[in-house]
């Protein structure tokens, strides 16, 4: 079966020259923090405010940053062909910004470098027919100031009461490992860069924030990326586990908003987790995805802060060992479903301030924080991989204690108690 694979992306990302210097987020001697706020976003041009108001703002504008210049471009050709089947309308613009490499697929001219269309209907699903707005060459998807740039462009020139951001492309949420210790999205084959966790929460920042963010990428639905956007989303859509190859079905997407413009974002966050849960399970593969209420991410940080400093005050090292071990675990094993590893904790512990502050962690997850969540279980032959006990946030529980600075410069890490926390988590 096959994945948008984290992996993959990993042994391509390197430290290789790019055009613009980025924060050195390996270097423990460097404050990441202050390299990122000091990073100067070039300036967007914009029209005159008099052109401007020549565009009267549509319901919604969608707003993908398709970064197709690696392994994926295909599925990323697709996924534009998908859209086209429904295009846009009077109420809601579909604006792409989408990337190709040299030497990965022929499809569709073999073009290569940055376009950006306005996505219109057609019935041509194998090759894109939308007008192309503007060519940007070759330029660095990996950089996260081109996603600010695009998202003001679209803003600017597609104006609308209410905004979806969706990044497309590999994914790899937050782990800390000894091979990587830069995990994000938007990974460019061609200038070895991507988006750090951090980065992406400046790229949302630059453009003002949206209604709805959502990630077309493997592994991004964790608390440590969550709690970095959530100034700057209202809701957050995206899956545990590694996407399938399909991504997300834009048509299955894009319809009932073309005939419901006037959705709220919740509403649209809700279709985006089933119109793409539906489709996997009509071909039965597997597949997570859920939409979390950012509004609630404070809350649910300090029930978090909570239940570490109760289990480590109670010191059940033992108990809380094996509860990570039987815990629902992704294609990247250092991630783990949050409220299934409390459910585990729970079961076993005798403590009463545990079982207080985990029962009441488990009870806002699942009724205040994660506002949709499903799960589809993969059927190969007579194997079934379930994914029943993924509950729509997962989290860093490594096998090591050993944390790199990247991870603790996650506002999750530098406002929160989990870094203590997994410092203290025994060994396996």
């Amino acid at each position: 079966m096959l994945k948008k694979l984290t992996a993959v992306a990993i042994m391509l990302v390197s430290r290789g020259a790019i055009a613009q210097a980025a924060p050195d987020f390996d270097n423990p001697a460097v404050n990441l923090r202050e390299e990122i706020e000091a990073v100067v976003v070039p300036p967007v041009p914009v029209p005159a405010a008099a052109d401007a108001q020549i565009v009267p703002a549509k319901e919604w504008t969608i707003i993908v940053y398709l970064n197709g210049k690696n392994n994926l471009e295909y599925s990323g050709l697709k996924d534009v062909n998908e859209m086209e089947m429904v295009g846009s309308s009077d109420k809601v613009n579909v604006v792409v910004e989408l990337g190709r490499s040299e030497g990965l697929t022929s499809a569709d001219g073999d073009w290569k470098g940055v376009r950006r269309y306005l996505i219109q209907k057609d019935t041509d699903t194998k090759t894109i027919g939308s007008p192309v707005v503007e060519e940007l060459g070759s330029a660095d998807m990996g950089d996260y100031r081109n996603l600010i740039a695009f998202g003001n462009w679209a803003k600017t020139n597609y104006p609308a009461k209410r905004y979806m951001l969706i990044v497309w492309n590999h994914g790899s949420g937050w782990t800390d490992t000894k091979s990587v210790k830069r995990k994000g999205i938007s990974y460019d084959y061609e200038t070895k860069n991507h988006f750090t966790t951090p980065q992406l929460a400046q790229a949302l920042k630059g453009l003002g924030g949206v209604d709805i963010y959502a990630s077309d990428a493997c592994l991004m639905q964790m608390a440590e990326v969550a709690v970095e956007i959530k100034d700057y989303a209202a809701y957050i859509a995206g899956s545990e586990e590694s996407m399938p190859m399909d991504g997300y079905t834009y048509n299955k997407l894009l319809e009932p908003l073309v005939n419901n413009p006037s959705m709220t974002a919740e509403e649209l966050g809700l279709l985006t987790v089933n119109s793409a849960s539906d489709h996997y399970a009509s071909i039965a593969l597997g597949s997570t995805e859920s939409l979390i209420r950012s509004t609630a991410l404070p809350g649910f940080m300090s029930a978090v802060d909570e239940f570490a400093g109760a289990m480590m005050a109670a010191d059940e090292k033992e108990l809380v060992r094996k509860a990570r071990d039987v815990t629902q675990k992704f294609r990247d094993q250092n991630n783990r479903d949050l409220y299934h590893f409390i459910r585990q904790v729970l079961s076993e512990t005798s403590n009463a301030a545990v079982k207080e502050k985990g029962a009441a962690l488990a009870d806002y997850i699942k009724n205040t924080l994660v506002v949709r969540n499903r799960t589809v279980d993969e059927v190969i032959g007579w194997k079934v991989i379930r994914y029943d006990k993924a509950y729509g946030l997962a989290v860093a529980l490594p096998l090591t204690s050993v944390l790199s600075p990247g991870y603790l410069e996650l506002a999750w890490s530098r406002q929160g108690l989990w870094d203590d926390f997994l410092v203290w988590l025994p060994q396996p």
